[in-house]
């Protein structure tokens, strides 16, 4: 008789179990920082794979970083590219800003939260560099749609507690690219069961920064020797080389770049 009888959960515990699953989910993933330097904002993520990115560029002045299950975060990702396109193309591009992105994901994550079976299993950050470092904005988005305002750094996924709080002892305003690179690094390789520090080199990350000193697309990716230079204690190199403009596939593969009369330019050599 009890067979069609239909089975009860309190919204309490529903929404408890949600949680939980997310956390966990979330938990398992390597981690991933995102830190403010002199010349704008810094990702690094534990990522030896060079196809599956965990950063990504979202707009001129924006990207974003994620962990968790790839598949979902890859979909927000696309969605997040395709809300700020469609903006800029209607609108401006100074309409594009990382506050409403975030407030777009918000509603995303918080509706599959509350409404579907199971919850994403991710967070995010959506950053945005600004002119200065008073105007960078970070945001941090978890599971259930909830949205924090981050001042300077953030760390995601894995053992984020320990190491958010590691790098707050030494993360300060005006690091050098180097710097915060080194110290985001640091704070990965920490073990929080108290074992020794594991040693993460250049082929076991993925590194980005949004580069305020570039003229439009801020967004860049950092690798090989390069990166490599950039954690070595004994390279004198701080920061990356400057680069003026896109390369033309990089202008004619977006259409970021061909909007308001502006035409893919040639690299001068």
């Amino acid at each position: 008789m009890t067979a069609g009888m239909p089975f009860y959960v309190s919204p309490e515990q529903l929404m408890k179990d949600r949680a939980d699953f997310a956390r966990k989910g979330i938990a398992r993933g390597r981690s991933v920082v995102v830190l403010g330097y002199d010349h704008g904002i810094a990702f690094v993520a534990e990522n030896p794979s060079r196809s599956l990115h965990k950063i990504g560029e979202i707009y001129d002045r924006i990207a974003f970083a994620a962990v968790g299950k790839y598949n979902e975060f890859e979909n927000l990702r696309v969605a997040g590219v395709r809300y700020a396109d469609l903006r800029g193309y209607s609108y401006d591009r100074s309409d594009v800003t990382a506050r409403g992105l975030a407030n777009a994901y918000a509603q995303t994550l918080g509706t599959v939260f509350t409404q579907e079976s199971k919850p994403y299993e991710v967070e995010i950050v959506v950053a945005e560099v600004g002119q200065d470092s008073e105007a960078d904005q970070i945001y941090r988005l978890t599971y259930d749609g909830s949205v924090a305002d981050e001042r300077g750094l953030v760390a995601m996924g894995g053992a984020s507690d320990q190491i958010e709080e590691r790098l707050t002892e030494q993360w300060r305003p005006g690091l050098t690219l180097a710097q915060a690179l080194q110290l985001a690094v640091a704070g990965l390789a920490h073990d929080p069961s108290g074992g020794p520090d594991r040693n993460l080199g250049a082929d076991s990350l993925e590194v980005a920064v949004l580069d305020r000193t570039r003229s439009r697309r801020t967004f860049r990716r950092i690798n090989g020797d390069i990166l490599g230079s950039l954690l070595s204690d004994e390279d004198p190199t701080d920061d990356v080389p400057p680069v003026d403009h896109d390369s033309p596939r990089q202008a004619a593969s977006n259409p970021q770049t061909q909007r308001h009369g502006d035409e893919p330019t040639p690299d001068a050599d």
